[in-house]
């Protein structure tokens, strides 16, 4: 009985030991799931959350700076949002800041958005931050330089400046900057094709924006095209004379490879005249040399006397020479 005292004062530091290893370890294992930095900045900023969400936030590996930041910027802006909102637009990828910094704008000026909107706007790929900037405040679109010929031939270059307004309700399926600057391009090229003289062009640029703007270009569109200004109007190159040297080349060279043509067709006409001249003095050569045997033949048979055949040398004679003297 007298030792038992003693194996109970052996076995209490050994316990106490267990008691402040756990409490660490529970403490550590506190501060580690539950951000309470965070969560006392989200109480003296009148947002109430509550240390079970902080926790499922961290189980869920949700960073909660990225869902409690933009849950005290919406609450101090007077924007009505949910945590588990905020939370799931996070999980599925979205941009938390940039919505509720989306909604404070709009609410700001007074423009349509809801969070349901606003968050499908971000899922889509787009800056929905910007786009209602750009609602609020209209933004100017530089096209690039844009070549168009006139119809006296006169190569027209023109730049232009066009002002658009984002409309929140088409930014989901609608077109983007790219299908602006392509549509007014094409526009524009359409109108200077239509001037008769480039000279219409430089003297009145403001027909070009009021033809253009006419066409009903931001149909489809995410925005709302407000102008369209003709910054820049310049000579470009005499597109119909170079045409026509182009043509008066190749028509050139048509010539060319025509005479060409007929060259070697001469040619072989000549050498196949050639041809039949040799063919024809063979012949002659093989009738002149049968001429003996005739005569002598006609000796035998009595058809010729010896006056005719001296006669016909004296004949064959006086040829040769008047031959030799036309020479």
């Amino acid at each position: 009985m007298k030792m038992l005292p003693q194996t109970i004062m052996k076995v209490l530091p050994t316990t106490n030991s267990i008691i402040v290893i756990l409490v660490v370890v529970l403490v550590f294992g506190f501060f580690y799931f539950v951000p309470v930095g965070l969560w006392i900045t989200a109480l003296f900023s009148g947002v109430k959350v509550k240390i079970s969400n902080l926790i499922g936030m961290k189980l869920r590996r949700v960073r909660a700076s990225k869902i409690i930041y933009p849950l005290i910027k919406a609450t101090k802006a007077n924007v009505k949002i949910n945590i588990s909102e905020l939370e799931a637009h996070y999980l599925a990828g979205g941009n938390v800041n940039n919505v509720v910094d989306a909604l404070i704008v709009a609410q700001k000026a007074n423009i349509e958005l809801t969070f349901e909107m606003a968050t499908a706007i971000d899922l889509a790929g787009r800056d929905v931050l910007e786009a209602v900037q750009v609602s609020v405040n209209p933004k100017v679109i530089n096209t690039p330089k844009i070549a168009a010929v006139a119809m006296n031939g006169i190569e027209v270059i023109v730049i232009a400046k066009v002002t658009v307004r984002a409309d929140i309700s088409r930014l989901i399926g609608g077109a983007g900057e790219e299908t602006i600057i392509a549509r007014v391009g094409e526009g524009i090229v359409t109108t200077v094709g239509s001037a008769e003289r480039h000279s219409l062009v430089l003297e009145n640029p403001d027909a070009i924006s009021e033809t253009v703007l006419k066409k009903g270009l931001d149909l489809g569109t995410a925005f709302e095209i407000l102008s369209i200004d003709i910054a820049d109007v310049d000579i470009g190159r005499n597109i119909g004379a170079q045409l026509q040297a182009d043509q008066a080349e190749a028509d050139k060279k048509i010539a060319q490879a025509k005479a060409e043509e007929r060259r070697a067709m001469a040619v072989a006409v000549e050498q196949e005249n050639k041809a039949k001249i040799e063919e024809m003095k063979a012949k002659v050569v093989e009738s002149e040399s049968k001429i003996p045997l005739a005569i002598a033949k006609a000796f035998e048979e009595g058809n010729i006397s010896v006056f005719e055949y001296e006669k016909l040398k004296n004949l064959k004679s006086d040829t040769k020479m008047r031959e030799s003297l036309s020479e």
